[in-house]
């Protein structure tokens, strides 16, 4: 299968009801877990603490503060800062570049490497412009249009979820 119709299946996937898909021909096999399944998982773990909280009383108020407080604390502030300088007069008419799927984004193929790109390059479409790590694939993510990086949303080494926008370009660009 092409990175395009591997693309092509994630995002048919997605809009689907199935929470996994396992496909196998030969040497090639391709798993996808769509955001249902970590969805899932995650009510899996719940009901198991749920469970299991009443067996270790003393231990869920002393360890479970510090963490929360610390994971919600920068994903509260980025998500809320950054649409807000967004969201000004200036991103009138500018597009998106989003995230095809769940993952971490990277802006450049290794730590040692530049960036794809930066503010103020141009892209075309089909221009590789990051990548995205979802399960230990490493995919490039392809610009589906074209103009002129103006805004970075995301983060180096950051999360990020399907359909979140990643680039800002201005087409006039």
């Amino acid at each position: 299968m092409t990175h395009k119709e591997i693309q092509d299946l994630i995002k048919l996937i997605d809009k689907s009801k199935l929470a996994e898909f396992k496909l196998k021909n030969g040497d090639f096999e391709v798993s996808i877990r769509s955001q249902k399944y970590f969805e899932a998982k995650q009510r899996e773990q719940v009901t198991v603490v749920q469970q299991s909280a009443p067996a270790a009383p003393a231990q869920a108020p002393v360890s479970q503060p510090a963490a929360p407080a610390e994971q919600n604390y920068q994903p509260d502030i980025q998500p809320q800062e950054k649409p807000k300088a967004d969201d000004g007069g200036d991103s009138k008419g500018l597009l998106e570049i989003k995230s095809p799927m769940v993952g971490t984004f990277y802006r450049s193929a290794s730590p040692d490497k530049p960036p794809y790109v930066q503010v103020g390059d141009k892209v075309e479409e089909s221009s590789v412009v990051c990548i995205v790590e979802a399960m230990k694939l490493f995919n490039e993510i392809e610009s589906e249009v074209k103009g002129k990086i103006v805004k970075v949303l995301v983060d180096d080494a950051s999360p990020v979820e399907y359909d979140q926008p990643l680039f800002l370009v201005d087409p006039k660009g």
